[in-house]
């Protein structure tokens, strides 16, 4: 019975210690729950030799099946020792040291009367320190005409014992900042500081509690519950507070029994300008616990959870340092096993101008839609916003929760970056494309000629479709149709495409990045929708149609886009046709062990339009603002020092009695263009009433112009 209890006391000094890192005392709280007890039954086993029961014990063991090795145990062993206990024996050290997988390596045999052992060499290989090497020893013993092995602790470890333990001491570095291009900080260091009590010091229970409540903003009970049953000379932490608001409730929190203790977190400038680019930390999630403590993570740090936050964390948080010490009974280190430098987080810095992205979610405010701005010569994304935008501070701020469930249960779902996953129907901005397959095979040219009576009968009367301008634009030419926004031109081009080949506008538009992810890192994109044939028969077991090639001629039908694809687009028509692969992370800061890195531009694409169809689209889209009579949103450009060139759209959304979406896309200036963008707000009527306003607020902006105040909207019909 000695023996049984002396083994059981053993386990559990390790289950109980095994897992601790060795820095500050752990409370019960944060503890492993007791798994449930489960005693097997002594199996029948045929009579095997010694080499062999050790050898199935060590192969068991390679793979983790604790139950056969269990079953290879003693008799007497497994009447104290429960399998639960058995296992943890060997799952704390092995999670201590964050062991992936091992190797066992049999050496020698030796039988002594009714004694035998084998020696083996055990190799740990862990993601923090390499591989981790033990001589070893496996005792077996015969009893009752069987062998079985003779289980202790140093089976595991040589240097295990039931006073003895792994523990590590972690060295975790700063993490690194995020900037915009040219150095303005996007995601800083902040003073995060944790309020908790130690009990035994506490002389006024009522005067803590009341104190602790109004500055954690938490009930008193519940603030009693975290703390009773500890330790008393335990830190037992209660909550966290910004520095901030630390020194504002100062003096309210200098009693006895009250602690604080700083440490690093987390600021976005500018009321988290950039958020969904930038992203934001939190907690590590508890269903990525073990992922993240196998890349040698202690397991409190806050760790990316979307953005460049997310897609860098591995560059921002650096290595952590540690160090494996085998700790005796007293607390005090007997050895260090095993040691791996930190290494600090490298800086990101990213493509975005922070006044030109602060200005951007100014001008779209709290409407739904998105803001994108490339830089027509690389693809870098000088501006990317989603709207409604958001503080991500209110994920990092201590005292933020009511912040928090408004953004996350606020309806028009500020969280969703609309800006790449968004896909809308693309309206009359589309007509580009259209225009762009009318001069190429479908062998039209600029002066080619058209009438716009108002409407368009090219499906038969009974399937009418009508002009946005219903008294007709009169004779104009395919040039003139895209300044005009023509409807009743595009059905035509349309209509005369189809007939040529109904592929043939479709295949135009994934020729202008239409339809598949832009490739930008760090953000999650949507693909966007170009139907085709082929696409129609597979979802709807029908046949295209020459009313659907008519409809996509104009932007509508089944055609989604994302307003970085066509952001991208623009660009491409503004730069002389090159697809650049948009990006978001210009360099990444070197150091000792890494070069600095640079994003080179990366080209993905031409346009299949030459030089001559191209220029006479540019000159239309420049008509769009500056012609006083077809220029669809002259009006709106009217006085504007810088030239603009862009598309309006209103793009007729699937709900039923909706506004249109808002559509302006561009580029600017554009006698030497720089950037190229686009906005859309969403369900917000014409695209020159409410885009092409926000497209210029924002490029008198840029360059430090006074913004035109916005339209006032009209009554919704």
């Amino acid at each position: 019975m000695k023996l049984k209890l002396l083994i059981h006391l053993m386990v559990l000094s390790v289950l109980a210690a095994g897992c601790a890192a060795h820095t500050v005392p752990t409370s019960p709280e944060n503890s492993p729950s007791q798994a449930p007890t489960r005693v097997l039954a002594t199996p029948t086993l045929d009579v095997l030799t010694p080499q062999q029961i050790g050898k199935s014990f060590l192969e068991a063991w390679q793979i983790s099946d604790y139950a056969k090795m269990y079953a290879l145990l003693t008799p007497e062993l497994r009447q104290g020792l429960t399998l639960d206990d058995f296992q943890a024996a060997y799952t704390g050290p092995l999670h201590t040291t964050t062991t992936i997988s091992m190797t066992i390596v049999p050496r020698t045999l030796s039988v002594e009367s009714g004694s035998a052992w084998i020696d083996f060499q055990e190799i740990w290989h862990t993601a923090l320190f390499g591989d981790l090497q033990a001589s070893n020893r496996l005792d077996l013993l015969r009893s009752n005409d069987q062998w079985w092995v003779d289980w202790h602790l140093g089976s595991v470890w040589p240097d295990l014992s039931q006073d003895k333990r792994f523990v590590i001491e972690y060295q975790i570095p700063p993490r690194a900042n995020i900037y915009d291009r040219d150095g303005a900080g996007l995601a800083v260091p902040a003073t995060i500081v944790t309020v908790g009590v130690v009990p035994a010091w506490i002389e006024n229970e009522n005067q803590v509690l009341d104190a602790l409540a109004q500055a954690l903003e938490m009930n008193p009970e519940a603030i009693r519950q975290r703390y009773a049953g500890q330790p008393a000379e335990w830190f037992i932490p209660i909550g966290d507070l910004d520095g901030e608001m630390s020194l504002a409730y100062d003096e309210m929190l200098n009693l006895p029994g009250i602690e604080r203790r700083e440490k690093q977190g987390r600021f976005y400038p500018m009321d988290g300008v950039g958020a969904h680019v930038v992203g934001w930390v939190a907690p590590i999630p508890a269903e990525e616990s073990e992922t993240y403590h196998r890349l040698g993570y202690r397991g409190d740090e806050r760790v990316g959870i979307a953005g460049i936050e997310a897609w860098g964390e591995r560059i921002l948080a650096g290595q952590n340092g540690a160090s494996l010490y085998l700790m005796g009974p007293d607390g005090s280190y007997l050895g260090r096993l095993a040691e791996r430098p930190a290494s600090r987080g490298r800086a990101i810095y990213t493509t975005l101008e922070r006044d030109l992205q602060a200005l951007v979610e100014q001008v779209l405010g709290a409407r739904r839609g998105a803001v994108v701005a490339i830089d027509i010569h690389t693809g870098a994304v000088r501006a990317l916003t989603s709207g409604p935008t958001f503080d991500n501070n209110v994920f990092v701020r201590p005292t933020a929760d009511g912040e928090r469930q408004a953004v996350l249960y606020d309806p028009n779902q500020p969280l969703l970056n609309r800006a790449t996953l968004g896909q809308y129907p693309l309206g009359s901005v589309f007509k580009i494309v259209t225009m762009a397959a009318g001069l190429g095979p479908g062998s039209m040219t600029a002066q080619t000629p058209f009438h716009c009576p108002g409407y368009w009968d090219g499906l038969g009367i009974a399937n009418r479709k009508f002009c946005w301008l219903r008294s007709g634009h009169g004779d104009l030419n395919l040039q003139q149709g895209l300044t005009a926004s023509c409807n009743v031109v595009f059905y035509e081009v349309g209509a005369r495409l189809h007939a040529i080949d109904p592929t043939i506008l479709p295949t135009y538009a994934r020729s202008f990045g239409l339809g598949a992810e832009t490739g930008l890192e760090a953000l999650p994109e949507a693909t966007g929708l170009v139907p085709d044939p082929d696409w129609k028969w597979a979802t709807y077991q029908e046949q295209w149609s020459t009313g659907d090639t008519v409809n996509m001629a104009i932007g509508q039908g089944f055609l989604l886009v994302t307003p970085v694809q066509i952001a991208r687009m623009m660009a491409a028509i503004a730069n002389g046709g090159t697809l650049y692969q948009p990006y978001l992370v210009a360099r990444i800061a070197g150091d000792e062990q890494h070069p600095e890195q640079v994003t080179q531009p990366k080209v993905v694409g031409q346009l299949p339009v030459s030089a001559a169809h191209l220029a006479v689209i540019q000159q239309a889209l420049l008509d769009v603002t500056s012609d006083p009579e077809l220029g669809t949103a002259t009006h709106r450009f009217r006085g504007l020092d810088i030239p603009v060139a862009g598309k309006t759209g209103s793009a007729e959304p699937p709900q039923e009695g909706a506004l249109p979406h808002s559509w302006f896309a561009g580029y600017f200036p554009a006698n030497d263009p720089e950037l190229a963008m686009v906005v859309i707000v969403e369900n917000a009527g014409e695209g020159s009433t409410v885009a092409a306003p926000m497209f210029r607020q924002i490029v008198e902006g840029y360059y430090g112009l006074p913004l035109t105040p916005l339209p006032t909207p009209s009554p919704s019909p």
